[in-house]
């Protein structure tokens, strides 16, 4: 199969006798200098793994001849050349003059006749298959130096959702081929050195999924703030994922053990709700294809996948990464997209691409940034990346105050637009009240080496603007904006480097949070892990009370109780998935070294202060002697909730197959 990944000419494309549409079914990896990078990706995966059951919408590609022939056809391509020779892509004004004059020049023009012939063929011929008489489709631009090993291009070109019938396609054909100049798109391509002239575009046409009527979000093939590799990251929110992919929601997260995933067992190491706020959907009233509305409240407080729906997704994503690995003759992390349709059910991927940031990074070093505070956070969200960042907060509302933006700002916003580029490229920090780890603001961030929160949900109101934050995504999953400049530590470790001690050196760990970067220590495994730090920080709440919320005697106390166990069934499920999530993800880091867990070792003073504790704790002169570890496990006073740690590792060795976990 030819590794075509590198387009330093265009010559060849632009030659007349190029086809200027092909069916996905006709397009391999090795053709990105004629149909770009997402056209070559879909293609490979409806060629070489529709047989390993991985389902891809059908459609077609309008080759890059097609774009050659726009531009011809129209003369526009030495004026396009004027307006970026010379550009100084810093210039703010400057390249929102140029990149709106060169979006203009190109989806003004009409297109040529031949195109415009072949386009309304290959239209009608998929509305055939489909039954009708103009299907709906996602219009998507492909150049031919995105979703590559070492250039995503994420976000760099438009998409245009629920396209129907041949005037609405035409002219999202025009609008994917200006995108090729949105103004992020020529920042990207200056930052790397690859010049404009050499880059040219193909549009995806694909039959929609209906994930408007389901849920939709990404996929990657790794940890995406650690780089750790032996899991998959899944996320997803209801309706159309471009709502997950822009940031304009916090999205559902899933884990997955690629391992025990691959021995057949269930390892869904971790589940956390996202709030799913807004989706995007058919606009079936008004002039717009798409429009976004409120989800209902029983909605956002359910996940959007069941676990087998997760699981699938990742068996998916694990044969996706071994054929692309196998391709390119190295291991390829992917980030790739998925739908759901909501009338029939079916789960489809829609896109695939290299993972770019973790794939180039040197895996022989780690770096550790430390933070020592007491102070409380302003605000919190997820972190993005492993980093610390300070300075003076700059609020952006709009593309018009980016001029007033300084270097080394914190730039602070409802969400970041991708066209901010380069903005973001000169801040210490970005923060935002909305989206999730796999956001563009996120890839952005990482790309650049930047520390970013997302999701805080009211950033934008709670911090001033000038005032001096530090911002830390070094702390684990939980991103902290704190008041104020704050010494912090970085150091570089490299754990190849390190001599071996002559005693097989363990790890005392019970923070799930920090595990995967802390995998990559040349530790022999987890000599202790207690649960109790898992009960007190993961769960909160008394393991009697979860396992009796009916005696339970304070009524709020008991709605709150309930309130966190939501989505989850009952509190005792609650409990049991909580504890099981912590140890298998601590577990999961380290496969296959041991993880010495130790059952629940509190205090009855300690136990009293949790959700619930009063009602089931005895009143003791000395805890430190009295009621607690193994006295406890068999008492009837405590029975119920022992088995709740029991059960929770149980799950962790039958279910997920983690048998390093030793109790």
């Amino acid at each position: 199969m030819p590794d075509d990944v590198h387009t330093p000419s265009n010559r060849d494309a632009q030659r007349g006798d190029l086809p200027l549409v092909l069916p996905l079914a006709e397009v391999t990896a090795g053709m990105v200098s004629l149909v770009g990078g997402k056209n070559a990706s879909l293609g490979e995966m409806v060629r070489s793994l529709g047989a390993a059951g991985v389902r891809v919408p059908d459609g077609f590609a309008l080759t890059v001849a097609a774009w050659h022939a726009h531009l011809e056809t129209a003369g526009i391509r030495d004026r396009l050349d004027m307006l970026l020779d010379g550009l100084d892509v810093s210039d703010v004004a400057a390249l929102q003059r140029a990149g709106a004059a060169a979006r203009e020049l190109i989806a003004s023009a009409e297109l040529p006749p031949a195109v415009c012939t072949a386009l309304r063929t290959a239209y009608a011929d998929l509305s055939a298959v489909h039954d009708e008489e103009a299907t709906d489709v996602a219009v998507r631009s492909s150049a031919t130096a995105e979703d590559l090993p070492t250039a995503s291009f994420a976000g760099q070109q438009e998409t245009y959702l629920n396209v129907r019938g041949l005037p609405q396609l035409e002219d999202a054909v025009r609008r994917c081929m200006a995108s090729l100049y949105t103004n992020r798109a020529i920042v990207y391509r200056a930052a790397r050195g690859i010049a404009h002239r050499d880059v040219a575009l193909s549009v995806t046409v694909q039959k929609m999924v209906r994930s408007d009527l389901a849920s939709a979000g990404v996929i990657f093939t790794l940890d995406t703030e650690t780089g750790f590799r032996d899991v998959v990251l899944v996320t997803g929110a209801w309706g159309l994922g471009e709502s997950v992919v822009q940031g304009r929601v916090n999205p559902d997260e899933f884990w997955v053990h690629k391992p025990t995933l691959a021995s057949g067992h269930a390892p869904l190491l971790r589940r956390e709700a996202g709030d799913k706020a807004l989706r995007l959907v058919y606009d079936s009233e008004g002039t717009a294809a798409v429009r976004e509305e409120p989800v209902p409240r029983a909605d956002r407080e359910r996940f959007c996948l069941d676990d087998d729906e997760v699981l699938q997704l990742a068996r998916w994503a694990l044969t996706i990464e071994e054929h692309y690995s196998t391709h390119y003759g190295r291991p390829t992390p992917m980030d790739l997209e998925w739908a759901k349709d909501g009338r029939s059910g079916e789960l489809f991927i829609v896109q695939a691409r290299p993972e770019t940031v973790h794939a180039q990074e040197d895996l022989a070093a780690l770096e550790i940034h430390r933070i020592d505070t007491k102070v409380a956070p302003l605000v919190t969200g997820k972190s993005v990346g492993a980093r610390v960042g300070a300075g003076a907060v700059r609020l952006v509302r709009d593309a018009q105050d980016l001029h007033a933006f300084q270097d080394g700002d914190v730039l602070v916003a409802e969400m970041t637009d991708p066209d901010w580029e380069p903005v973001l490229a000169r801040a210490a920090a970005v923060v935002t009240d909305q989206g999730g780890r796999t956001c563009h603001a996120a890839i952005v961030s990482r790309e650049l080496g930047l520390p970013c929160v997302v999701g805080t949900g009211r950033a934008t109101v709670t911090l001033a603007q000038g005032q001096s934050v530090t911002v830390s995504c070094a702390e684990g999953d939980v991103g902290r904006v704190y008041p104020g400049a704050i010494p912090f530590t970085t150091r570089t470790v490299r754990p190849d480097d390190v001599p071996e001690p002559p005693v097989p050196l363990q790890l005392n760990l019970a923070n799930p949070d920090v595990a995967f970067g802390l995998a990559r220590l040349p530790a022999a495994g987890v000599g202790l892990m207690r649960l109790e730090f898992l009960v007190n920080n993961w769960i909160g709440a008394h393991p009697m009370a979860c396992a009796h919320p009916e005696r339970v005697s304070d009524g709020a106390v008991r709605a709150e109780i309930t309130k966190r166990a939501r989505g989850r069934g009952s509190p005792a499920e609650f409990f049991v998935e909580r504890m099981a999530s912590g140890v298998a993800t601590i577990a999961a880091a380290f496969w296959p070294r041991p993880v010495l867990v130790r059952f629940s070792d509190f205090k009855s003073n300690e136990y009293a202060h949790l959700l619930g504790g009063a009602d089931f704790e005895p009143r003791e002169a000395n805890p430190m002697i009295g009621f607690r570890g193994a006295s406890r496990y068999d008492d009837e006073r405590y029975r119920d909730g022992f088995a709740l740690e029991c059960r929770a590792i149980a799950r962790v060795r039958d279910d997920m197959g983690l048998t390093n976990v030793r109790v």
